[in-house]
């Protein structure tokens, strides 16, 4: 099989200029007339290809390479093209266009597969619009209902169901979600995102597990006042109260025992946030992650024990609101089996590592055996403009992916 990768790397250089940000940073957020015009650009290579096109109502777009016995459940591959602001061309996009690349160089060498092999662009990968992320294959799978769906707004309040409307994207959200046997495996391509592969040299990770977060807003409501003439012992400050939240975020994911475990206090937002005024609201954003859905739990509610006894301690009133709470993946068996037969077949060496970051493929493995393709990055670096993976790099990741595929077509 040969793999055009001047053909490949031209595309990811074109996708890149359907930006709302200058070069070299990429800014594609979800139903933006950039989306749409980028969504457009994917769709005529596809039809190049002479995949038969669709998308569902929430604009999950899917190619398919029809096989030889097309009622069977298809090989499913594919990522995201959405990008948060001022992020690289690389994340998701290597999914996406390599996943094309491998069904051409599959063609070219005139294989004819026995099962459909379909190249799966999701939407809204990443939460910027909707503060929700893996937001197709959520729907997909059946983790987030209709109902669910049509409470989002973005930060306009617009709804998604006015702003997919206004994208061109019609029919009920009920419909989105894959019937049962739809595919019988999914294997995503992606930049590893992490700096592993890279400082062991290596060309290759395949994925065993997938991380999962647990991701909560906590709002505290103090007591504001001048900065002055509210003498300490009657201060009920919500900035100190948040402050001690974030510490114990980060003691408790440092005292689950394993590395795996990572805790992020992401937004600290303070209200009024003038110098000389006492801080009357704090509302924070913490994400807690693990591949052990119990370990990581078991941290969550030593935070939000923390919560109760800092907030009573201080005088603080509080509420908490549950963004998600995911459970990890394991990846299919079969499915890291087919990796590791390929590359052994090309001579690429590989290790077995886990996703600390989730991706489309954790709730994909609630349909199919699933399991993901890592492929080095510069410094490890991602959602930055300075992100990059080598040209030989996504070559050896688009070989494997291929003969993975073909693996898993037959």
């Amino acid at each position: 099989m040969n793999v055009d990768i001047q053909r490949l790397m031209g595309e990811i250089e074109r996708l890149a200029t359907f930006s709302d940000a200058p070069a070299p940073a990429v800014t594609r957020v979800l139903y933006t007339p950039t989306d749409l015009a980028a969504r457009a650009y994917l769709k005529s290579l596809f039809a190049e290809a002479d995949l038969e096109l669709r998308e569902d109502a929430l604009g999950n777009l899917f190619a398919r390479w029809v096989g030889a016995e097309p009622d069977l459940p298809a090989v499913g591959t594919g990522s995201h093209t959405d990008a948060i602001p001022h992020a690289g061309r690389y994340d998701g996009v290597v999914g996406v266009l390599g996943g094309l690349e491998a069904i051409r160089a599959l063609q070219a060498a005139r294989f004819r597969p026995r099962r459909s092999i379909e190249l799966l662009m999701f939407t809204s990968e990443e939460p910027t619009r909707f503060g929700i992320g893996c937001l197709g294959s959520r729907a997909l799978c059946g983790a987030w209902t209709a109902e669910m769906l049509g409470r989002l707004r973005d930060s306009e309040g617009k709804s998604l169901d006015q702003a997919r409307t206004e994208a061109g994207f019609s029919g009920g959200l009920e419909t989105v979600r894959l019937p049962e046997n739809y595919y019988s495996a999914f294997v995503e391509l992606h930049i590893e995102q992490g700096p592993l592969l890279e400082q062991e040299n290596l060309p290759l990770g395949i994925v065993t597990a997938i991380a999962a977060p647990a991701s909560l807003i906590v709002r505290l409501s103090g007591q504001g006042g001048h900065a002055g003439t509210v003498l300490m012992p009657d201060r009920r400050d919500a900035l100190l109260a948040g402050a001690e939240i974030a510490l114990e975020v980060d003691r408790a994911a440092r005292a689950s025992g394993a590395p795996d475990t990572v805790g992020t206090t992401g937004i600290f937002k303070v209200h009024p946030g003038a110098i000389n005024s006492i801080p009357s609201r704090v509302e924070l954003g913490i994400d807690i992650r693990d591949i052990d859905g119990s370990r990581r739990d078991a941290v969550v509610s030593r935070v939000v024990a923390a919560v109760g006894e800092i907030c009573e301690r201080r005088g603080i009133g509080y509420e908490i609101e549950w963004m998600n709470a995911d459970p990890p993946a394991q990846s299919g068996e079969e499915v890291v089996r087919a990796l590791e037969a390929s590359a052994q077949e090309l001579g690429l060496p590989y290790r077995k590592m886990v996703s600390r970051a989730y991706h489309d493929s954790l709730f994909m493995a609630r349909l199919c055996p699933t399991a993901m393709l890592f492929i080095p990055c510069k410094n490890g670096w991602s959602h930055r403009p300075d992100e990059y993976a080598s040209p030989e790099h996504i070559e050896q990741g688009v070989r494997v992916l291929a003969r993975t595929l073909a693996r898993l077509a037959e």
